[in-house]
């Protein structure tokens, strides 16, 4: 991907930072919190292992092997419709290791580079994607931005959290395939090769592989932030130019979400707002999905965990609402940009809005089960 494709890619990220920076100043001038007092409104714990794991999937990313097993995948599948399966299946596996972002970033350009040798839904494919990230990521504590704040938030145990997120990311994974069939046929494609080169890096795969799980165990007894300056220190000596591919800015706009939801959970009208969504039926989780089609995934974690302490209940709403209105999650913003492809926002909400419906139902029945 040039510089330029990856700067109109993140333009959603670039809006999101005004709006955050412009909203700062009247929640400062409404609120009685000191300027000098707001870094005590940023998780620094969740911060810290944001940054961490940025790093860490960058170097996967950057040294080559994870392309290579997506290039593999691409060219080994016979059918369009096992194709689109697999590719579901890919990139819900990789978004639960790497965070669903970073596994756009890798499944989007390898589906990309499928439209020159082969004659496949190739915007179609991608909105698939988008949706199997949004399902697959809800897995795992590291899967995307809203559980890693809940679960360091929440306190609870890496497998705690896993555990009680299994159910929904299994049901979410098993829909999207449920419904493959109505938007792929079974019929053969051809793909001769992908006019892909990729260069691999042996010694920074392992290195960013041997290193996640050192720093998940600091992260999961309240070390992040000293890790994640302990792996910018790393890299910054032996792998520099790593650092210059992570996205400090995705970083920035999360240290000020926290000052200005936090901010704005503190007015007295927005305290009442909240009640009163999560006195809905359904409650954190009613409240978390629909949150979710307003101010996307992420800002609706943060905002809601200050009026509830049912941290499940507002993982699984948040989850869920990640599908429905592009919005609902920066994954599906961060797909469609990357695919630039004219009449795909409309696409993809025929195919989402129908999947946050029966993922509402799915989670309902879910949640009745003893």
């Amino acid at each position: 991907m040039t510089l330029f494709r990856y700067a109109l890619s993140r333009l959603s990220e670039d809006i999101l930072l005004l709006v955050l920076l412009i909203a700062l100043i009247p929640l400062l001038w409404l609120s009685p919190e000191s300027p000098w007092a707001l870094h005590q409104l940023v998780d620094w714990k969740t911060v810290g292992a944001l940054a961490g794991l940025m790093i860490l999937s960058r170097g996967l990313e950057v040294s080559g092997y994870l392309a290579r097993a997506g290039k593999w995948l691409l060219t080994h599948i016979p059918g369009e419709r096992r194709l689109a399966m697999s590719l579901i299946l890919f990139s819900a596996a990789l978004s639960a290791v790497i965070t669903n972002d970073v596994a756009l970033f890798i499944v989007v350009p390898l589906t990309l580079s499928l439209r020159r040798v082969a004659d496949i839904p190739i915007g179609r494919l991608i909105i698939f994607e988008a949706l199997a990230v949004n399902a697959g990521s809800t897995l795992s504590p590291i899967g995307n931005p809203q559980n890693l704040f809940l679960w360091q938030a929440s306190g609870a145990s890496f497998i705690e959290f896993t555990l009680a997120m299994t159910p929904l990311a299994v049901a979410l994974t098993l829909l999207l395939l449920a419904i493959t069939p109505l938007a792929f046929p079974k019929k053969p494609i051809t793909v001769s090769t992908v006019p892909l080169e990729i260069t691999l890096h042996r010694r920074l795969f392992w290195c960013s592989l041997l290193l996640y799980l050192p720093f998940l165990m600091f992260a999961e007894f309240g070390y992040a932030a000293p890790a994640a300056l302990a792996i910018l220190g790393l890299y910054l000596v032996f792998q520099r130019q790593i650092l210059l591919g992570v996205d400090w800015l995705l970083l920035l706009v999360f240290v000020l979400m926290f000052i200005d939801l936090n901010l704005l959970a503190n007015l007295p009208v927005m305290r009442e707002l909240a009640m009163q969504v999560l006195g809905l039926p359904g409650e954190a989780f009613t409240a978390g999905v629909l949150t979710s089609q307003v101010m996307s995934n992420v800002p609706a974690a943060i905002f809601l965990y200050a009026f509830t302490e049912q941290w499940k209940l507002l993982a699984w709403g948040v989850s869920v609402g990640g599908f429905g209105l592009a919005i609902g999650s920066l994954a599906n913003l961060i797909a469609l940009r990357l695919a630039r492809q004219p009449g795909l926002w409309k696409e993809f909400h025929i195919w989402s809005i129908p999947v946050l419906l029966a993922g509402i139902l799915l989670a309902l029945l879910l949640l009745s089960l003893p």
